[in-house]
């Protein structure tokens, strides 16, 4: 009966759904806070953070040897993280890993896994210590900066977080999956990321997107590119977001074949696995065209070779490569972390913000910390000085007394002394009563009282604190940052905000080949007239330049084809490359077929102006002129501009205010001018009417538009050029031979080009080999119409002019000049003619 009543007394009636609850709940909050999310003040784990204590509490530091990685996790697993042994070590050789983390933690010595996802060694062959960086988040940890807490047995001690010197969150980013949560932070550069705080320690009104100038995105370890910012921004504002990762791929030739060499690849993707995966698009005939397949990757960096056939388009395949293999990969951001032990989404300022906060802390912890040591060291020097200028006086008392105790108290008593000064007097050593140790503790005791001075204006001024924290976070900058690895590209099928996108007017390039590539204006300066000029544009074999044009990021750029179709991109759509690189392929952002190619690129501003028309001219000397605003909208596929007869192509258009007149050149040297009224307006598909009776074998090379004291143009392509006023050229109407503009002969060689030139213009002259040299237009003669020009530029034996741009004069840039041979003769490749299109909106909007 006695054991039913204690039994009872110990069964008790619960609500099972509570108690569900309540336990899965505490559940939960255990994994959230003890193992899944990082802390925002050190970005770290509780795992990774009890690794790094722990290799610090053994000495294991970076100027010291590596250790058995087993004694590490064994140190670990014992003291601080009840779990298991394989947690601990991979996650210490994640740390280890250069391709996982932007900035190492951990040192490691021996085989730590590889990209291709190969595992580890077992612990007991590796080795590890502390990286020289990691050395940055457990600085000052002895000096009282932060708070610890009792380990999971209360046996120790561990910190609740380091102190962490510099942003681990932003710098190598974690990713994380608690209970009904998960992170995904990725990696930044430390220069970028040092360079925000920096920037919101000094206004701490910053945005987000005001950061974004500083933090421009993430730089993952193994490089490649994001494609778009507007996922950038959206998790820098919001916490989430999505981003684009793409592998830096490059297309070469070689013995006539094409062939694909990727040298980065996207975070996290497994080479091997990716390489697996192409083989088996390969075999089952979902991409054509590869021959075959190599990993040439080496310590020296990352290499997959993918041959093509010889009628493969490698730019196609590349593009499919993209869209089915780990080639373009997508990042969901999620900046998740916890916030005074609460778990928060953060913006990109908060997170900058809080890590700001907690450096202040430790800043003033540390100081309040030397100023209590610095204090009690005075306390004590005051003491010993008393000592000395009452030295008989202090020895006479000490050999008069029994014990310590006694002599003590009677320091005490007699000089009004602390216990501690009165200790310290007593262990003073002989040797300090010699003159000159007296002389180094007057002088240690004046230096101390400054310091203390100084440590009591920087608890009481916080902006001192700043001071210091932008001092020694400018001090790891210098010691660890390195160069960007991701490059950051603009999106062809992402929706970008244009407030983050500067304005600024650039210089486009476009290869015949189609290899197009953005630079700024500046890029290019003046030369004299007759100088050799400046490699401009790297071309691949058989390739040449084909326009280069001046426009603004923001402005609309409408590329025409030859097939008489008309696409439109922004200009920073455009990606940002070096001189002399070659562009990426224009298909990946113009959805052109194969056997079509730019003709025309007019830069647009706004498509309401009202009279504004596009004029256009066919190689076989058909003209049209239709409304600007018929253009509109075009779909990213493209609409048809101009309906060609068969075996004409789109030669040129022109933007035009519907007063004007233009002047065609062709070939063989003849020219007509007419009113642009003479072209009665048609809509977008229209055919057009005849604008020049062409003769035999002859074809229009220029057309422009006409404005008062102005000259016409004429190069030749073997580089001669002129000068000659308008009013040698009268008008007639359309339709006719025109007249004669030039003198063809073998010296300067057939027509490439006629614009329409002031003095205060500049011209581009480029050759078929990618030399580009920039003249003031007032240098070039002025001569009659039936003249040959002078020579504009030197080309070489099967050398010949290919395009030509007018450039308006920047003030900035008309007194700079580039020394003639800044190029070297094997930077020259192999290329033939073509017709230049260069920027009209500035001329036609002063017009």
């Amino acid at each position: 009966m006695a054991d039913q009543e204690n039994r009872n007394d110990r069964v008790h009636d619960i609500n099972i759904s509570q108690e569900m609850r309540t336990s899965f709940m505490d559940y939960a909050m255990s994994v959230i806070v003890s193992r899944a999310l990082p802390d925002v003040r050190d970005g770290l784990k509780p795992v990774h953070r009890r690794i790094l204590y722990a290799m610090n509490e053994l000495g294991i530091t970076a100027d010291k040897a590596y250790k058995k990685s087993a004694r590490i996790v064994g140190e670990v697993i014992g003291k601080y993280h009840p779990h298991g042994d394989s947690a601990v070590y991979e996650t210490m050789v994640r740390m280890a890993q250069d391709f996982s983390y932007r900035n190492m933690l951990v040192d490691g010595h021996g085989n730590f896994g590889s990209v291709d996802g190969d595992a580890a060694a077992a612990m007991r062959y590796t080795e590890a210590r502390m990286s020289k960086i990691s050395m940055e988040l457990v600085r000052d940890i002895n000096k009282d900066t932060i708070d610890y807490q009792e380990n999971y047995d209360g046996s120790e001690h561990e910190p609740k977080v380091l102190p962490a010197r510099f942003p681990n969150l932003l710098v190598n980013g974690t990713s994380g999956i608690a209970v009904g949560m998960a992170t995904n932070i990725p990696p930044h550069s430390l220069n970028e990321v040092i360079d925000g705080v920096l920037a919101l320690s000094e206004n701490p009104e910053l945005t987000s997107v005001d950061l974004m100038e500083h933090i421009p995105g993430p730089d993952f370890p193994t490089g490649a590119e994001i494609v778009g910012i507007s996922g950038i921004r959206r998790a820098y504002e919001t916490g989430k977001g999505s981003i684009l990762i793409r592998a830096k791929a490059d297309i070469q030739e070689k013995n006539g074949k094409q062939r694909i060499i990727v040298t980065e690849l996207p975070y996290q993707v497994n080479k091997a696995r990716l390489i697996e995966k192409i083989a088996e698009l390969v075999r089952d005939k979902k991409i054509d065209g590869i021959t075959d397949l190599r990993d040439e990757s080496d310590r020296t960096g990352m290499r997959i070779v993918i041959e093509l056939r010889r009628d493969a388009n490698a730019n196609v395949l590349l593009n499919n490569l993209y869209k089915q293999t780990a080639l373009q990969t997508s990042f969901g951001i999620n900046m998740l972390a916890l916030v005074d032990g609460r778990p928060q989404v953060l913006p990109l300022k908060e997170v900058l913000s809080h890590y700001l906060e907690h450096q202040k802390v430790v800043i003033k912890r540390r100081t309040a910390y030397e100023l209590k040591k610095a204090e009690a060291r005075a306390h004590i020097l005051e003491g010993l000085r008393i000592a000395l200028d009452h030295l008989d006086e202090v020895i006479e008392l000490i050999r008069a007394s029994q014990t310590t105790d006694i002599a003590r108290n009677g320091l005490m008593e007699r000089f009004e002394l602390s216990h501690e000064q009165a200790q310290a007097i007593l262990d003073m050593r002989l040797q300090r009563l010699t003159g000159l140790e007296r002389d180094k503790i007057e002088g240690e005791y004046k230096d101390l009282m400054a310091k203390i001075e100084e440590l009591r204006a920087i608890l009481a001024d916080e902006e001192k604190v700043l001071e210091i924290i932008r001092e020694e976070l400018s001090e790891i900058r210098d010691r660890f940052g390195d160069d960007r690895r991701t490059i950051i590209t603009i999106g062809e099928d992402t929706f970008e905000d244009e407030d983050l996108i500067p304005r600024q007017n650039v210089v486009i390039t476009l290869s015949h080949q189609g290899y197009i590539k953005r630079l700024p204006v500046s890029t290019y300066r003046s030369q004299k007239r007759g100088g050799r000029g400046v490699q401009g544009m790297g071309t691949y074999d058989e390739d040449f330049v084909r326009h280069l044009f001046i426009t603004n990021s923001h402005d609309h750029l409408l590329f025409f084809t030859n097939k008489g179709k008309v696409y439109r991109i922004k200009g920073y759509e455009v990606p940002e490359q070096k001189r002399t690189s070659k562009g990426i392929p224009i298909i990946n952002l113009l959805q052109i077929d194969p056997d079509e190619y730019i003709s025309t690129v007019i830069p647009i501003s706004s498509f309401e102006e009202e009279e504004r028309s596009l004029f256009f001219m066919t190689k076989y000397g058909v003209a049209k002129r239709t409304e600007l605003k018929a253009f509109k909208n075009i779909r990213r596929g493209g609409l048809f501009a101009i309906k060609l007869r068969e075996g004409d192509e789109l030669h040129g258009v022109r933007l035009t205010n519907g007063d004007q007149e233009l002047i065609t050149g062709t070939r063989q040297g003849m020219s007509i001018r007419f009113h642009e009224k003479d072209v009665r307006s048609m809509g977008r598909t229209a055919a057009g009417v005849k604008g020049i009776q062409l003769g035999k074998d002859d074809e229009v090379v220029g057309m422009d538009i006409l404005y008062p004291d102005q000259d016409v143009l004429i190069v030749t392509e073997s580089g001669f050029g002129k000068r000659t006023p308008i009013e040698e050229y009268r008008e007639q109407s359309r339709g006719g031979k025109g007249i004669k503009t030039c003198n063809i002969t073998d010296k300067n060689g057939s027509v490439v080009s006629l614009k329409v030139v002031a003095e205060d213009h500049d011209l581009m002259v480029i050759t078929t080999n990618g030399v580009v040299i920039r003249m003031h237009v007032a240098e070039i003669s002025q001569t009659g119409r039936n003249t040959q020009g002078v020579r504009l530029i030197r080309v070489a034996d099967g050398e010949y002019v290919s395009t030509v741009a007018r450039v308006n004069i920047s003030e900035d840039e008309e007194t700079q000049e580039i020394e003639e041979g800044e190029h070297t003769s094997d930077e020259l490749e192999e290329a033939p003619e073509a017709e230049a299109s260069e920027e009209e909106s500035e001329s036609e909007n002063d017009e």
